[in-house]
């Protein structure tokens, strides 16, 4: 089980997209694709065609616009070219231009429209900061409003004329063919009826594109995990292009496009060929963004940037070019950071074989669907939908994940609930509490490290003693809950968490946006990844020898297979317990960080009722956590999930941590559901409690090739544990799994990545 089923904090945030065209010059408005199209009127062209006469026409000059007859929405000048000739449109956006006309007549000195122009842009450079161009002019005193109909049968955009204000008023309730300056109705008996403007249905976000893809940080943004800075080269993009390091700005301008055109549709292969179509850009210079965008097509695609995820590749077409092919590997561990690995490898062009030791893919991710709903044995919770690859991967399934809300009620043993002022100044101060743990690590002085649990308590007490407040029973209590969530996020007892080092990849970006539940389960991700992939299940590895050219991989069935590369990822449990032997032996620096590191363990119980007694009291929430009568019980069941909050499967899903694992570790399966019920009896006194229908509870720590959750920090390591165990040995010898990975450790996501960075190594190697 990995660490993605704690207590949600969701915010969400709007990608800002950009149209996947490579054009010669910048514009701020995004192109749309032929918002410029017009319905010819009569009085215009098809009279003069009648008359014999042959009317004068311009494209907008602007790359990527596709307004064949742009028409001047300024009419500012009495020779407008309003929709026909002039020498040159200027343009706003693809629905949008002025002509050559108006230009002359705001921007000459002797027009008559200078001394408003003149007059704007003293106001604009006292207030702004930006350049006040003829065209901001345009945009911000020229441009007719659009107002939206309120009627709900209709919702038409219609474009008011100039000389009408809009506000707040008119905006909510404004209905078509009312002007809105002099409240008079138009003759039509019905203006609804009227078509729509074509250039509105052009207006709006890039189609299919999730919220979720937001490859590019936004101006003043940062500490967004797999995001990039679209006007800077990355240290590793450096050092693949060096020739770029002076002017960037051909890379960056094919990267940026590779990227945006890859959000835009990640369900088909991208080509060099469809970025190619998109390069648009005058001269000879396009010849050379060809050529160079393949380049940077492998390099992206290599580092699991495109061409990624569960994507269906036709192995007769690999994504990468024929000379990375020459080499063979074998993945020890069939969960999802092989799978990752040898998914990616084998669309590479790189053969690739996968040995499992169970009798089944998936390793701590096993979803179970006995309960009429699916329910996570192991993780099930994504934490921060944005630039995450469970997100893109659920969006190449068509799969949709349900967003946690951020209510959380808290109940007493008895059935009362905690008052949500008591909860907020708790947790409140719960934080401060891990503040100075914060501060405290920034003391140079501190050489010691002590466990989580010992440096929280000394903090408490400290507080009592300064500042003489002395908390409540209640708020006791409320205090242990959020220890026993931070057990459930750390895995273990914070006696045996470091308090330096507790929360390290919090130093790194991290995923950002909606912590969502994925109802159809991990395993829909899992079983994508594996298709086609040659997997061996029910085969344990017991020896690697990497010592000669080839490496020897024994296994318990008695075969023995070699190989060029092998990538390892077990859980971190097996490499502590030596289940596999290595030949040569793993240097002392690297099993010193191999145990340096915890075996997190949590269990899981989900329980099937025949209504949901709980919905009276917790309201369609999504979770409602329960206060411990006592510290030593904090552990059991401290959060129930509804599984199916907005339907009508009545299952409820908890968790066992910290001390209480070792309570229910030789229980069976009956006692634990008993003791479960007694919870829930407790916490809705007021109900009749029904007995569930089915249940099931995890066993993670007898599983025999699991033995554990998630990896942490025990007291005296550090992060860059994770970094040693991932260092390959002598090229040849590859790690990946959660326990590998610094910055995303205990997650599905972490595993996942880890293994696309391994196979990334192995084809460059």
């Amino acid at each position: 089980m990995y660490y993605s089923d704690t207590d949600a904090i969701s915010g969400r945030m709007r990608a800002k997209k950009r149209p996947p065209s490579f054009e010669g010059s910048m514009d701020n408005n995004p192109p749309l694709r032929s918002s410029g199209r017009q319905v010819k009127k009569k009085t215009f062209e098809t009279e003069e065609e009648e008359e014999g006469s042959e009317k004068k026409y311009r494209k907008c000059e602007k790359a990527g616009c596709s307004a064949t007859y742009p028409v001047c929405f300024a009419s500012a000048s009495e020779r407008c070219a309003k929709n026909g000739y002039t020498s040159r449109w200027y343009h706003l956006s693809c629905g949008e231009h002025f002509c050559n006309e108006c230009f002359d007549h705001c921007y000459r000195s002797h027009k008559d429209g200078y001394e408003k122009y003149a007059t704007w842009k003293r106001i604009w450079t006292s207030n702004g900061k930006s350049e006040p161009s003829l065209k901001a002019f345009m945009a911000d005193q020229l441009v007719p409003y659009w107002v939206q109909c309120t009627k709900s049968d209709c919702a038409k955009w219609r474009q008011l004329t100039r000389d009408v204000q809009m506000t707040t008023t008119s905006a909510k309730t404004y209905r078509c063919g009312l002007k809105t300056h002099t409240t008079v109705k138009s003759e039509n008996s019905d203006p609804c009826s009227l078509s729509e403007d074509m250039r509105v249905s052009e207006v709006g976000d890039v189609a299919g594109m999730s919220p979720y893809f937001q490859p590019f940080y936004q101006p003043n943004e940062c500490g967004k995990a797999l995001c990039v800075r679209p006007d800077v080269m990355e240290l590793d993009e450096l050092y693949e292009f060096p020739e770029y390091s002076r002017d960037p700005t051909m890379y960056l301008a094919l990267r940026n496009l590779i990227l945006a055109l890859w959000h835009i549709n990640c369900k088909e292969v991208l080509t060099p060929q469809k970025c190619a179509n998109h390069i648009v850009v005058r001269g000879l210079v396009r010849i050379r963004c060809v050529l160079e965008v393949e380049k940077i097509l492998y390099f992206v695609t290599r580092k699991g940037l495109v061409n990624t995820g569960i994507l269906a590749v036709n192995l007769d077409h690999p994504l990468l070019p024929s000379y990375y092919h020459k080499k063979n590997v074998i993945v020890i561990g069939a969960g999802a950071a092989g799978l990752a690995a040898a998914r990616q490898l084998q669309n590479f062009g790189i053969k690739v074989m996968v040995l499992e030791a169970r009798d089944r893919i998936g390793g701590r991710i096993w979803d179970d669907h006995c309960l009429g709903v699916t329910v996570g044995k192991g993780a099930q919770i994504v934490n921060g939908c944005i630039n995450n690859p469970i997100a893109l991967m659920c969006e190449q399934l068509g799969s949709k994940m349900h967003k946690l809300g951020d209510r959380c009620d808290l109940i007493e043993e008895g059935g009362r609930v905690v008052d949500p002022t008591i909860d907020k100044c708790i947790d409140f101060h719960f934080n401060a509490m891990l503040d100075v743990v914060a501060e405290w690590r920034k003391d140079k002085k501190q050489f010691q490290d002590v466990p989580l649990g010992e440096k929280i308590e000394e903090i408490y007490q400290t507080f009592i003693q300064e500042s003489g407040v002395q908390f409540s029973e209640l708020e006791a209590k409320v205090l242990q809950f959020h220890l026993g969530n931070l057990e459930y996020a750390c895995g273990s007892n914070l006696q045996q968490v470091s308090a330096r080092s507790w929360d390290h990849n919090e130093f790194f970006a991290q995923f950002a946006g909606d912590h969502t539940l994925f109802t159809s389960g991990y395993s829909a991700i899992i079983n994508k990844l594996g298709d086609g992939l040659d997997i061996r299940l029910n085969t344990p590895v017991q020896t690697i020898n990497y010592s000669g050219d080839d490496i020897r991989i024994g296994t318990a069935n008695g075969m023995l297979w070699t190989t060029q590369k092998v990538l390892i990822t077990v859980p971190l449990a097996l490499l502590q317990k030596n289940t596999i032997q290595f030949y040569p032996a793993l240097s002392e620096r690297k099993l010193k960080a191999i145990n340096s590191l915890g075996q997190g363990v949590i269990e899981k119980i989900a329980l099937q009722f025949p209504y949901k007694f709980w919905q009276k009291k917790i309201q369609g929430a999504d979770f409602f956590g329960h206060i411990p009568p006592s510290p030593n019980k904090r552990g059991l069941f401290g959060v129930f999930y509804d599984m199916d909050p907005q339907g009508e499967h009545c299952v409820l899903m908890s968790v066992i941590s910290g001390d209480a694992v070792a309570v229910v570790r030789d229980m069976q399966e009956q006692q634990v559901a008993e003791l479960c019920m007694s919870v829930l009896r407790e916490l809705f006194k007021e109900e009749e409690v029904p007995d569930p229908v089915r249940y099931f509870v995890t066993h993670w720590s007898k599983d025999p090739w699991a033995q554990m959750a998630y990896s942490f920090i025990k007291a005296g390591g550090s992060g860059e544990a994770y970094d040693i165990i991932a260092e390959d040995i002598q090229g040849k010898v590859f790690f990946a799994g959660e326990a590998t990975n610094r910055h995303f450790p205990q997650t599905v996501t972490g595993a996942y990545l880890s293994g696309v960075r391994e196979a990334s190594k192995i084809a460059t190697l």
